[in-house]
This record gives structure tokens, C-alpha cells and sequence, in this order.
């Protein structure tokens, strides 16, 4: 959406010049709706706000006036209560792995529905700081492993914060090494490159969350994640024409605290 601005997880690009002023013509369009909702072990959450034309500052982009329902493969059905700032939130509506969910999300007439279904809770088997070589440069990486669920196709969301700030995130499936350990490294920082934007300090507290997904979920990260090479939106993941997706997981989360000294050579 390039005339459009939203809150979810996109990146925003910034044009520099030192040349001479450009003048861009932004054209006016309607506001997208944009739906953040999920259901997981530790309760329901679904967020609806909309787009912003890239002219406007007014900052406000919280939806009211909505109605959430969930539903599922077997029967039950909940109306979601509407809290403050946009959000909808249930917390002992907890998902039930092996479970199917369906939401409808109805604003000013119009309905807008998704699907997903709840995975087991995954499992960590290590993380660790490390040293690694890359060509001629020594780089930290955070070496993630994961225990695949078995005899499951199954596909993984991690998300790493640095000092409640998100940092990096990753999403990754189980073909490489089904039913086996699964790894995955995030890049921290160069060795000797004091200055980098993402250089980890001592005392920078991580909290690492590991979510199991299904291929929906997957499918519409993964094309999150190739937006900086393609140049496009992700993939639709509601009918009816809005941004967003809904996502069923089962989620633990770990805490690690970052020392220079306690890095590992590989």
C-alpha cells in the first residue's frame, strides 16, 4: 500500500535527498480496515484499527462500533467483548490444539472472516550466543533450536525482544529436518562494528517467543517476510477485502540475558 500508512508489522521506508525537493503525489484513498487477532494458550486478542493516508498525523486509527465472534469445528460459539483502544479481548478463551477456529469480524455492515487451527505447544531445546564466521567476518548469532513436533507437518513463528522492544523475528517449517531438532540463527552484530544499529549491550535483557502456527499463518509471515525483496503486500489472509490475519498458536517464551563474555566460539 504504497499512498497508505498502518500500525501492523510492515516496515517503513523513509526517502532521503540532498539534491533538491521532490514533490510526491499522494492520492487520497479510502482506509483499509486492519485486523490483528489471535487465539493461544494464553487467551483471545483481536485489534482492529485502519490505514491512514500518508497526510494525515492525526495518529488515531482505532476501530469502535465492531462485533467479534469466534467459533469452532465443534460447535461453540463467543462473542468477543469489546475492551478500549480498538481491542476485543477474552483471556480465558484459551485454544485447544487439534482445534479448528473461525472468526467474523463485522464493522459498519461488512463482514470480515478467517481461519485457523491450533497446533501443539512447541518445544525449545537450547539457546545459545555465538560466534560464527561468515567469509572473512566473525558475526553473533542467536542459535535457536527447536525440537520438531512429530509426525506432524509443522511450522514455527519466533520472535525475539530486546528490552521489551521487538528486535528480530523468523518464521521457519519442518521440511529441513522433520521430526528431528530444527535450528534457526538470528544475526546480532559484527565483531569490532561498535556502532551498529542492532548491537546487543551487556545487560540487554531477550524475551524469546516460540510459537507453533499452522500453514496459514505460515504462509501469510513468509510473505511478510519477502515484502522488501518483492516490492508487494502480503498475501490476503481475511475475505472481504481487509489487511491483517488470524492466527490460532501455542506459544512459551524463555527469557536470556546478553554478556559479551558468555558468547561461544563455533
Amino acid at each position: 500500500m504504497k499512498y497508505l500508512r498502518f500500525t501492523i508489522l510492515f516496515s517503513v521506508m523513509t526517502l532521503l535527498s540532498c539534491e533538491k525537493d521532490i514533490d510526491l503525489d499522494y492520492h487520497q484513498v479510502d482506509p483499509l480496515y486492519v485486523i490483528e487477532a489471535s487465539i493461544s494458550n494464553e487467551g483471545t486478542n483481536v485489534r482492529i484499527s485502519h490505514t491512514n493516508n500518508m497526510d494525515d498525523n492525526n495518529g488515531i486509527s482505532d476501530v469502535t462500533g465492531t462485533k467479534v465472534t469466534l467459533s469452532d469445528d465443534k460447535g461453540n460459539k463467543w462473542d468477543i467483548p469489546y475492551t478500549r483502544n480498538g481491542f476485543h479481548r477474552m483471556p480465558s478463551l484459551k485454544g485447544v490444539p487439534g482445534t479448528t477456529y473461525y472468526i467474523d469480524v463485522e464493522i459498519e455492515g461488512k463482514h470480515y472472516t478467517s481461519t485457523s487451527t491450533m497446533q501443539k505447544e512447541p518445544k525449545m531445546n537450547s539457546f545459545r550466543f555465538v560466534w560464527m564466521k561468515v567469509g572473512s567476518e566473525r558475526i553473533c548469532f542467536g542459535d535457536l533450536k527447536i525440537q520438531d513436533i512429530p509426525n506432524e507437518d509443522s511450522w514455527y513463528y519466533m520472535h525475539i525482544y530486546r528490552n521489551g522492544v521487538g528486535h528480530r523475528w523468523a518464521v521457519m517449517r519442518d521440511e529441513q529436518n522433520p521430526n528431528k531438532e530444527l535450528q534457526q540463527l538470528f544475526s546480532f552484530f559484527h565483531d569490532g562494528k561498535t556502532q551498529e544499529k542492532n548491537q546487543l549491550n551487556d545487560g540487554d535483557e531477550l524475551k524469546i517467543l516460540i510459537r507453533a502456527i499452522d500453514q496459514r499463518s505460515y504462509d501469510y509471515l513468509y510473505s511478510m517476510q519477502l515484502m522488501d525483496n518483492t516490492g508487494t503486500n502480503p498475501m490476503q489472509n481475511f475475505t472481504g477485502g481487509c489487511l491483517g490475519y488470524f492466527t490460532a498458536y501455542n506459544q512459551i517464551t524463555v527469557y536470556r540475558t546478553f554478556y559479551k563474555e558468555d558468547v561461544e566460539e563455533e
